[in-house]
């Protein structure tokens, strides 16, 4: 049987060539007060720590071959 991909996963995590990519936090209001090293920062994308590639892989799994 085919195994199905969970969706929310998919729209949050980007399948780089040696890594899972995710979004940072605290970029979505109040951003007045935080200075612009900060909103940089937190534009760049994350990788996924290790002991949760387990959780994605399951996730996603056909993202990887």
């Amino acid at each position: 049987m085919k195994l199905k991909t969970h969706k929310s996963a998919a729209k949050r995590i980007k399948v780089k060539k040696n890594f899972l990519c995710r979004k940072k936090a605290y970029k979505s209001h109040l951003l007045k007060r935080k200075n612009s090293k900060r909103l940089r920062r937190l534009s760049e994308p994350s990788v996924i720590h290790f002991s949760d590639l387990n959780a994605f892989a399951y996730m996603l799994p056909y993202s990887r071959s």
